[in-house]
């Protein structure tokens, strides 16, 4: 068969095939457009979910009447005009096939008047034929309409979904550009119906937050702003116990681009490693701002992957600043920033930022009481003549972890208050200036060990202890042979053994943590582990999983019985333990009931 030439039409047609996949790929298409002209007013008219009319209205700078008819043409863009453009791009969009792939698959038509012009034009094309340019009556800015879209295409069209599917497209669509855009307003109508109609949020990206997202994502996530290395990230990133069964609240911008990248993903996935539980995955809002020239956006049909000049570093960037941004979460400390207030603290990546003026808030009010009101909440249950003054001593943590006796006064109460109570020797009952704490106290030590465990191992000095009596005992062949081949590893956890025949190892050092513990049971897990994962570099990264387990088996059992003494020690340690709102499996340490809380239980007040 002879090469031959293909004409115009199945050229656009192709081209539509990558950029036009359904109706939200044309409102996205349009709505970039209507970004890069400047505009502060958008409004989306749909019917059917798109697929009869799409229709996006802008206060944009519009087209001149002469670039009307070039505007339809492929390649042709007045976002770059050199190499150099290319390489540092700026714009949303700059490939020029939006609009004639739209118009190759739909009836189409354009109506733009520039701000100097004294009237609009328009121009129209079916089936890619373009008609001739008339005059029209608009306001400075733009309007395209699509109507019938894969009309020409029905082997194209009979794969869009139901109405209601196509329609869903399009409002995650709106809601990634609301996010990136607070000080842009958006409008969104179908079938007629007013869906979406927000103003600009202006300066307060909160409010737009709230306004896509809802005001529980806002409550139950971190404020992060952080630069380093020619690299800003800052947004919000949600808590580990606000996770979510899918991956629908993610939403990551460079230079206020969605994209969808892996560096991303995975750098992300390594920070929630610690603390998210298994199938499960975290919502985020976050903006990276970054050179153009260090990031290739020509690297997919439709602008929505990616490629970072420096990929490690970008990397290594994300993955320390949500890594310690996390880190801070300790249990009892307020991290949410309700709409429209300021002065609080944000999570920076530094090590140690904390909010001071705002404690643990209950699930209906935010924040909760500021430090004054939350003492005179306590002093008044329990006598305080004045601010802070507590008629009876109350037990803490000492220093060194122990617990001890606190001198009356003026003592400041901690988030997680004091304890009260152990229900069934599984959880520990404590009470302060909201109301009711409930701690896991199994879920609560494991991750205060294994934090103990991860900082005394990056310092290389994890405590051990010889054992008065080694303990012997029997494995499998494969079991003992992997214990002899990484000895160096296991001291390096604490552990001393020696291979004594084929079966058999005999333990000789253990770590201080695991006194008392399951040695025999704890060792084969971690046999297990060097079993299934040889190399050193994936010994590596199962090596927190060990410490885990270590932790875990090193942590207070259920059904123990504790002392206030000890009830009080453990809250103020998962008070000054990073991660400590979660378990190391990623499930919740503690929870709150504030007295609003309690009250509807019993419904008082109604």
């Amino acid at each position: 068969m002879r090469i031959r030439q293909l004409p115009e039409n199945l050229i656009n047609q192709i081209a539509a095939g990558e950029v036009i996949e359904r109706p939200a790929s044309v409102v996205k298409e349009l709505v970039e457009n209507s970004l890069d002209a400047g505009a502060t007013r958008i409004e989306i008219a749909l019917e059917a979910g798109g697929v009869k009319l799409v229709r996006v209205r802008d206060n944009g700078s519009g087209i001149a009447a002469d670039d009307l008819a070039l505007a339809l043409t492929r390649h042709a863009t007045s976002k770059i005009g050199s190499l150099d453009d290319l390489e540092s791009v700026r714009s949303m969009g700059f490939r020029g096939e939006a609009l004639p792939s739209i118009a190759s698959v739909s009836r189409f038509r354009l109506i733009s008047r520039t701000a100097d012009a004294e009237t609009a034009y328009s121009i129209e094309s079916d089936n890619g034929q373009l008609s001739a340019i008339r005059p029209a009556q608009h306001p400075p800015g733009s309007t395209v309409e699509m109507h019938e879209l894969f009309f020409n295409v029905p082997a194209r069209r009979k794969f869009l979904r139901a109405e209601r599917t196509e329609l869903g497209h399009i409002e995650e669509s709106l809601r990634a550009f609301a996010l990136a855009r607070p000080e842009v307003a958006f409008s969104l109508t179908h079938n007629g119906r007013a869906l979406v109609r927000d103003a600009a949020s202006g300066q307060v990206p909160e409010a737009r937050v709230d306004a896509m997202l809802g005001e529980e994502f806002l409550l139950n996530s971190l404020r992060i702003e952080h630069s380093a290395a020619g690299l800003h990230l800052h947004g919000w990133v949600g808590l580990p116990t606000a996770s979510r069964a899918q991956s629908d609240r993610q939403f990551f911008y460079v230079n206020r681009r969605l994209v969808r990248d892996r560096v991303v993903a995975h750098a992300v996935r390594q920070a929630y490693a610690d603390v998210l539980f298994h199938g499960r995955h975290p919502a985020f809002v976050l903006f990276l701002e970054i050179d153009p020239h260090q990031v290739d956006v020509n690297v997919h049909p439709a602008k929505a992957e990616v490629r970072f000049r420096e990929s490690r570093l970008v990397h290594d960037f994300l993955y320390r600043t949500l890594h310690e941004a996390l880190a801070q979460t300790r249990a009892g400390m307020a991290v949410a920033v309700p709409v429209g207030m300021a002065g609080m603290p944000l999570a920076t990546g530094a090590a140690g930022n904390q909010p001071t003026a705002a404690w643990l808030g209950n699930q209906q009010g935010g924040l909760g009481l500021r430090v004054n009101e939350q003492l005179a909440a306590y002093a008044s249950l329990y006598g305080g003549a004045e601010r802070g003054t507590l008629q009876s001593p109350m037990i803490l943590a000492d220093a060194d972890g122990s617990a001890g006796l606190s001198t009356p006064g003026r003592e400041e109460i901690p988030p997680l208050g004091f304890a009260i109570a152990q229900l069934h020797g599984v959880y520990v009952l404590a009470e302060n200036a909201q109301g009711l704490i409930i701690v896991d106290m199994h879920a609560a030590h494991e991750r205060i060990a294994y934090e103990r465990l991860k900082s005394e191992q990056a310092c290389g000095a994890i405590p051990s202890q010889m054992l008065l009596v080694p303990i012997s005992m029997m494995v499998s062949t494969r079991e003992a042979d992997a214990a002899e081949s990484h000895t160096a590893e296991l001291a390096g956890l604490g552990i001393e053994l020696g291979r004594s025949g084929p079966q058999r190892i005999t333990i000789r050092r253990i770590p201080v943590v695991l006194d008392g513990a399951d040695v025999e049971r704890l060792l084969r897990d971690v046999l297990a582990e060097f079993s299934q994962h040889e190399s050193s570099r994936r010994l590596q990264e199962v090596q927190n999983e060990i410490l885990a387990t270590m932790a875990c088996h090193g942590s207070i059992r259920a059904n123990r019985r504790l002392s206030i003494a000890e009830m009080n020690a453990l809250l103020r340690q998962m008070e000054s333990t990073e991660r400590s709102a979660q378990c190391n499996h990623g499930r919740p340490t503690w929870i709150a009931l504030g007295m609003q809380d309690l009250d509807r239980l019993f419904l008082r007040g109604q």
